[in-house]
């Protein structure tokens, strides 16, 4: 259902803000560990140290610790960083403009499950779409992550605004649906046209 009413948006980052490609990462760990990249996209998963490192509990050296065992390469900390801030590409087609439009009329905000090593590559790289949010929630700085409702109540009360009347947009189906339970309006993007088809029935 299209939401029709709201006092805020907010947007995950990745995929909806800008594109990434995570084998990207794994072809650059391949190239350094002189093996298959295939190998490594099968063997890497979102494990226990993974959501450990999105919520800031660990640093990027101690993930990257667990990495060389459960991918079985012996990189540097240099290396696996090379590759891990490797999967950034473009801004998605037009959201700067939808950005722009949009918030002359509500505010927008962003919430982030990411890492400070991520996020570090970002002000340079997407300043133009990041200058749009009052905010940007980070997972690793507020020690909460997607989809747990506890990580969105913390974001709502942030902005300061009741949930219902937030529109959050977000890739993954598992966050819209924590969302939803949570009182957000959400909206599932798995195109482009989803975020721009979507403010334009909101009339943004």
């Amino acid at each position: 259902m299209t939401p029709v009413s709201a006092d805020a948006l907010l947007f995950d980052l990745g995929n909806v803000v800008f594109e990434i490609d995570f084998n990207l990462a794994f072809a650059r760990w391949a190239r350094h560990a002189s093996c298959d990249a295939a190998v490594l996209r099968a063997r890497f998963s979102h494990d226990p140290a993974y959501e450990r490192h999105e919520i800031g509990a660990i640093g990027h050296e101690e993930y990257f610790e667990s990495l060389r065992a459960s991918l079985g390469i012996d990189l540097s900390d240099a290396q696996f960083l090379d590759g891990w801030n490797a999967i950034f590409l473009d801004e998605v087609p037009g959201i700067s403009a939808a950005l722009a439009q949009a918030t002359a009329r509500l505010p927008a905000y962003a919430f982030s499950n990411s890492n400070p090593a991520h996020e570090a590559c970002w002000p340079d790289r997407y300043a133009a779409p990041l200058a749009h949010f009052r905010k940007v929630f980070v997972s690793s700085t507020i020690g909460l992550r997607k989809p747990d409702a506890a990580a969105f109540q913390f974001v709502v009360s942030e902005i300061g605004v009741p949930a219902e009347r937030i529109v959050f947009f977000d890739d993954s189906a598992s966050n819209v649906e924590g969302a939803r339970a949570c009182g957000l309006q959400a909206v599932h993007v798995t195109s482009p046209a989803d975020v721009v088809q979507t403010l334009a029935a909101m009339g943004l």
